[in-house]
């Protein structure tokens, strides 16, 4: 075994790699760029070294600097987490010519799995059943066209280098074959540099199922299936293990078409094998196809440690130092069920839109596994993924998992950011997604109903002004004056809405409070504080800010009587950056007459690209920035005429 390793990663996986290999007696060393310096990962770790500045480009993915590190400090091996450089080929022969182990597969069995033409065509010479589809090489429209007819529409046209769904399009008819071609492609050579496509089979139905695989070089097991159905725009919001519906004979026929792609590129270490299911008549054995193989560790990786009882971490050390697989696949069986939601600093009323801001507040309950690479106080930086957390939990069967899950998104506590948290509890509470009947389209066709914002309740807004008053921690001769009993009004917002309560103390014990039409009585038994009845909330307080810790978190701003802005609107002229990030593109030009809703800049931060809208119908004064630009949150990037 090992005695020191590195891991060229950050956050959660990093902090996740470190916690295996600790227990096990591994030193670990951790990279770290300038916006992590004080990053939970970096406080973790044995030692820890910087490799550069913020923008991954210039640290992350700077493999030579990281395999200096990894001599300087007496490392062994390399661990790649996932993301940045886990599955770059050149990056393993590179941390091997330097006398280094590379915990993952080899730079070989990457590349063979890299590009999904390629890897499809393996896979069907290894007997792993494929979409009907054109993969070959020839590009030429025409012949692209006529693959899409003998394939039978719909289809779907993908980007060979392809992920999280760019370079993809859905095509419904022939006549719309050729414009959808040259989207496809244009997005694909911006994304990826790499134009080719693929021509496949739509399935109807659809349903992600992929099958966990372990390899030693030469034989490979699989640790059974996961199934991360639950997307939105190709992302996975809530994976689980095992699939809902599964039977026997899929298990099994899906589990070895696993370990017949795993060995037939030699893999060694943690891989995943994805399927698409036709779930249209059921699941049945001979309605799944191949996707593609993620050579690495994947996010999602803690449902199958939690129904195996392995750790998938400790497994690809022993391997990677030369040991066997610890287990055979007749050692291995399932228990229970296990749920994870991917815990994210977004604003889902807005579209999704990934926030930044600081911790003030991070609680999960102990019922659950939570994996996390930030803490209270911490920073959601623009430069990286915004994942706060992955919760996962494990019961006895699929739906007490399911009520656990719920349970445990009720009492996560987070301050500072706002989260998809809700929007999470929302989909443990979906009809069709708690009776196990889901596809890769639930989210989109359920969404309005998923995302709809709801009113801050009566009680959480009365706990936000008892905090934001004092009145909690309340002196028994508080709420006494010379002739009646004291009141005092409050005004809080939230949500751009005008909140006024006014309270009369009535003692240490009790309070009346009045909030528009309705009336909340705030009684104190034992020290605990009850609202019409129900315990009260926990809140939390930054500054002006009040988060209530019920309704998945509803923050609260105090508003000073002597420091409001009556005129403050929102400004249609001004495009303003809704976040730190780097300039894309530029399509605005000064005297350009625009529409609401014409694209003027595309911003590109935490790794997604955000199209920068008009607000109105205008003509452009001034553009402010041009591409290449490194801009801060609020900075204006296009003015529009005054109307």
């Amino acid at each position: 075994m090992f005695n020191k390793i590195l891991i060229a990663n950050r956050g959660e996986i990093a902090c996740r790699v470190m916690e295996t290999a600790q227990k096990m007696g591994v030193s670990c060393v951790a990279v770290y760029s300038d916006a992590d310096a004080s990053a939970k990962h970096v406080q973790m770790a044995d030692e820890a070294v910087h490799i550069g500045g913020a923008a991954p480009a210039e640290s992350y993915l700077k493999g030579d600097v990281i395999i200096q590190a990894a001599l300087e400090t007496g490392a062994q091996a390399i661990h790649p987490g996932y993301g940045f450089l886990s599955e770059n080929p050149d990056f393993v022969d590179a941390v091997e010519a330097a006398g280094l182990s590379f915990i993952g597969p080899s730079a070989d069995a990457i590349r063979k799995m890299g590009l999904k033409d390629a890897a499809k065509v393996l896979m069907e010479q290894a007997g792993v059943p494929v979409v009907p589809g054109y993969h070959g090489d020839n590009q030429d429209p025409e012949h692209l066209a006529g693959a899409a007819d003998t394939i039978g529409y719909p289809v779907l046209i993908k980007a060979v280098a392809g992920g999280g769904g760019k370079g993809m399009r859905l095509v419904e008819r022939p006549e719309d074959f050729t414009a959808a071609l040259d989207s496809a492609r244009g997005e694909a050579k911006t994304a990826f540099g790499n134009d080719a496509v693929l021509v496949e089979k739509f399935v109807a139905k659809p349903r992600h199922i992929e099958v966990q695989v372990f390899g030693d070089g030469t034989h490979a097991v699989h640790l059974f299936e996961r199934d991360c159905s639950l997307q939105r725009r190709h992302q996975k919001v809530i994976e689980e293990a095992p699939a809902p519906g599964m039977t026997g004979e899929m298990r099994e026929s899906m589990g070895q078409a696993g370990v017949r792609a795993a060995e037939a590129i030699g893999y060694k270490g943690a891989g995943t094998v994805e399927f698409i299911v036709d779930a249209s008549d059921g699941l049945r054995p001979d309605r799944f196809w191949f996707m593609e193989m993620n050579t690495r560790l994947q996010v999602e990786h803690p449902v199958t440690e939690a129904i195996t009882g392995v750790d998938l971490v400790e497994w690809q050390l022993r391997v990677a130092a030369g040991e066997r697989l610890p287990k055979q696949q007749e050692d291995l069986s399932i228990q229970g069920h296990a749920f994870e939601a991917r815990l994210y600093a977004e604003d889902v009323p807005k579209g999704f839109l990934p926030a930044t801001g600081t911790l003030t507040h991070l609680d999960f309950p102990v019922d659950c596994r939570a994996d996390s690479g930030v803490r209270a106080g911490d920073t959601i930086s623009p430069w990286y993924d915004p994942m706060i957390a992955k919760v996962v939990v494990h019961g006895p069967t699929r739906s007490v998992a399911l009520e656990t899950l719920h349970r445990v998104l009720q009492k996560t506590e987070v301050a500072g950011t706002v989260t998809n948290l809700a929007f999470l509890g929302a989909l443990t509470r979906h009809a069709g997604f708690a009776s196990g009947d889901v596809d890769t389209g639930l989210i989109g066709r359920d969404l309005e109903a998923l995302v709809q914002e709801l009113e801050p309740s009566v009680v959480a807004s009365v706990a936000a002004a008892m905090t934001a008053l004092n009145l909690v921690d309340v002196a028994p001769e508080t709420g006494f004056s010379l002739w009646a009993p004291l009141h005092r009004a409050v005004q809080l917002s939230a949500g751009g809405e005008i909140l006024d309560l006014v309270v009369q103390v009535d003692g240490s014990d009790r309070q009346f409070w009045q909030i528009g039409e309705d009336r909340v009585l705030a009684e104190r038994t034992s020290g605990r504080w009850a609202l019409n009845g129900a315990p009260m909330p926990e809140v939390s307080v930054s500054g002006s800010t009040l988060t209530v810790f019920a309704d998945y978190g509803r923050s609260f701003d105090l508003i000073d009587p002597l420091d409001r802005d009556a005129s403050a609107t929102g400004d249609t002229n001004v495009i303003e950056a809704p976040m730190p990030g780097l300039v894309k593109a530029v399509f605005a030009t000064a005297g350009q007459a625009v529409q609401e809703g014409d694209r003027l800049a595309i911003l590109e931060a935490m790794k997604m690209e955000h199209s920068l809208l008009a607000a109105r119908d205008g003509v452009v004064a001034e553009v402010l920035v041009e591409d290449g630009a490194q801009v801060e949150a609020g900075a204006a990037l296009v003015r529009l005429e005054e109307e």
